[in-house]
């Protein structure tokens, strides 16, 4: 779901990395170019139980590692051409919790209630959610933007969102593509998303349309630097959305 709580003039080269991290639990890790004028935050809806404890999901800081998509983009380049030297839960008043995350504060927010517990600057228009009842029992990870800094293009220049959540349905790796820019649901969306995943091998028959990896993650990940968010021994697969299409979520 790529939403804004506030116009954004400018966003593309949308990468999402999902992978299962046992345990009924999903990684995944969100990047994006964008540009904006105003303070505003990232909405991400993540399918999670009912229930969920405000400290289910865990933050993951790649400040130090921003180059996250960049190295998966090497596995997928040609062999011959590599160097190898190189809710419904009411409306609380307690705050919720917010964590320092590099460039970003970070807060889970379990329910669509649960927005009343943030500034009023970092919620979507409160009838966004009525155009989208498919998110009546989700959580959201909201990103806030801590350090700005514009890049010549405009761009606002940080690293990676990543994370770990529960999952309602651990058979399914979720992306959350829903497009809202202007506050607004449009049933149709411009897309720009490379989407990376891995999978187990009983799961490949799922990948249709799905590029694999020359190499095994291992070859050009280092997976202590980011966290074990990626398998070092399996492959990684990616599929590109591009253009107008209908404005939904991917599950794989």
């Amino acid at each position: 779901m790529c939403c804004f709580t506030g116009s954004v003039d400018y966003v593309k080269s949308t990468q999402i990395f999902a992978r299962d991290s046992g345990q009924g639990k999903q990684y995944l890790v969100y990047d994006m170019d964008y540009a904006a004028n105003d303070e505003l935050a990232k909405v991400l809806p993540l399918p999670v139980p009912p229930h969920t404890a405000e400290d289910a999901v865990r933050f993951i800081d790649l400040e130090g590692s921003p180059n996250f998509f960049t190295d998966l983009l090497k596995l997928f380049a040609v062999p011959s051409l590599i160097s190898y030297g190189s809710a419904i839960g009411g409306v609380h008043t307690r705050r919720l919790a917010v964590i320092d995350v590099g460039a970003f504060e970070a807060s889970f927010v379990p329910t669509i209630a649960d927005f009343e517990r943030l500034d009023e600057k970092f919620r979507l228009p409160s009838g966004v959610w009525d155009s989208l009842p498919q998110y009546k029992q989700f959580g959201f990870a909201v990103f806030k933007l801590r350090k700005k800094v514009v890049t010549g293009r405009g761009y606002i220049k940080k690293h990676p969102m990543a994370f770990e959540f529960p999952r309602t349905n651990p058979n399914h790796l979720f992306f959350p593509t829903v497009h809202i820019h202007d506050g607004k649901f449009h049933p149709r969306a411009k897309f720009d998303h490379s989407l990376y995943a891995q999978l187990e091998l009983g799961a490949l028959n799922r990948l249709e349309n799905w590029k694999k990896s020359h190499y095994l993650a291992g070859v050009f990940i280092d997976v202590g630097e980011y966290q074990g968010l990626v398998d070092e021994n399996a492959h990684v697969f990616v599929q590109k959305v591009r253009g107008m299409r209908q404005n939904q979520d991917f599950y794989v």
